[in-house]
């Protein structure tokens, strides 16, 4: 589905749906789609109306353009991008495709997204492996903090790019070149990141990428993708795959049954029916991935570091103290802080949230997500309630 360019407007709350009874920082939590893949879902209905005038050719057309997008965006090829429900799904393709040896080391950082946990314990006991949990040397975790967990075991390090509960930016460039020093790979979660920073998976090092797609791809709820370098894509354990992954699959009328073989694609791992005009979560996220090439993510950072910036600057001292790094270069596209307890901050939340400014609370910390349809005078707002 072809879009029109995005207006030379600096106004870009013109893009989105006035939020007309709230003040809304909570990209990080949940993002509002843009107006033009709000569009695309209502022409979606129409579509289903009448199949009859869509040729075979259309189930191929909107995930080939989600995965153009998502190469755009990350500085891979889209034949690295699978389509999933989210990162939880990519990281299961990473856990089942490896190859392991008992004895084999994962490590995370300590207070990592629940997933990190919930996909690699069980892997100690169906694999032997160990999942080691790096706890952080100083306030943040650190690629310093990574490297001195790492031993000759180490297999596998599986962390975010960009933090959820303090939204501190990984070293990843650093982690991955000690990494691949071992053998070892490095996985990174980039759904804090993605589409709000700009990001090159061969800079950084990446051998795995997963993301969700309802924080900085606008995307709705239930999209993300999984992204493997091409080196790694063959050299995957045999397993499941979904239908449409088989080479030819193209072809309707010639489906391969007697000795299916998955297409050399990262697609292979595709959450099973992505491949549909009909799905209206990927009609969404086709379009909503698409803004964010067109808008660029060096805009959005841009943007959103001046706001938390200003936020730093204003929050009463007294009261509040960051959660974050305060040099920008060291945090992701939102900032935290916290008040001067657990007990105080969970009020100040509560407080926020009466006042209708919508926020989240993470680990003890108020975190505070911002994009393009917020404006100076939505920190004003947040400060006002929090001084009030």
């Amino acid at each position: 589905m072809a879009t029109a360019s995005i207006s030379s407007s600096t106004d870009w709350r013109q893009e989105w749906f006035e939020f007309e009874d709230a003040t809304y920082l909570n990209l990080a939590g949940q993002s509002p789609m843009p107006k033009v893949s709000l569009r695309a879902l209502q022409a979606a209905q129409e579509w289903k109306k009448f199949p009859h005038h869509k040729p075979d050719s259309t189930f191929f057309e909107v995930p080939n353009r989600i995965r153009a997008s998502i190469a755009k965006l990350i500085g891979g090829k889209a034949e690295e991008v699978a389509i999933t429900t989210g990162a939880s799904t990519g990281v299961a393709a990473v856990a089942y495709g490896l190859s392991w040896k008992a004895g084999d080391e994962i490590i995370t950082a300590k207070g990592e997204f629940p997933l990190q946990y919930t996909v690699w314990k069980p892997m100690e006991e169906r694999e032997g492996v160990r999942l080691t949990i790096v706890a952080p040397r100083e306030r943040f975790i650190t690629a310093d903090d990574l490297l001195a967990a790492m031993t000759p075991r180490t297999r596998l390090v599986s962390v975010s790019l960009v933090r959820f509960d303090d939204g501190s930016l990984l070293d990843a460039a650093r982690v991955a070149e000690a990494c691949h020093a071992r053998g070892a790979f490095l996985l990174l979660d980039a759904s804090q990141c993605c589409g709000t920073l700009p990001m090159n998976v061969e800079k950084l090092g990446a051998d795995f990428v997963v993301c969700a797609g309802y924080k900085g791809l606008l995307s709705p709820f239930g999209t993300g993708f999984f992204w493997a370098k091409s080196e790694h894509i063959a050299k995957m354990r045999p397993g499941p795959f979904y239908w449409m992954a088989v080479a030819g699959s193209d072809n309707f009328a010639s489906l391969n049954f007697d000795n299916p073989k998955p297409a050399p694609a990262a697609k292979r791992w595709d959450t099973a029916e992505p491949a549909s005009y009909f799905n209206f979560n990927l009609v969404a996220m086709d379009v909503s991935t698409d803004f964010v090439v067109r808008l660029g993510p060096e805009i959005v950072a841009k943007h959103n570091r001046a706001l938390i910036d200003l936020m730093y600057e204003r929050l009463p001292k007294d009261r509040c103290v960051p959660a974050s790094p305060l040099d920008a270069a060291r945090r992701g596209a939102y900032g935290c802080f916290a008040a001067r307890s657990p007990e105080k901050t969970a009020e100040l939340y509560e407080k926020l949230r009466s006042g209708n400014v919508i926020v989240s609370l993470r680990e003890g910390n108020i975190r505070v997500s911002p994009h393009l349809y917020n404006t100076e005078r939505d920190i004003d707002r947040l400060i006002s309630v929090v001084t009030a």
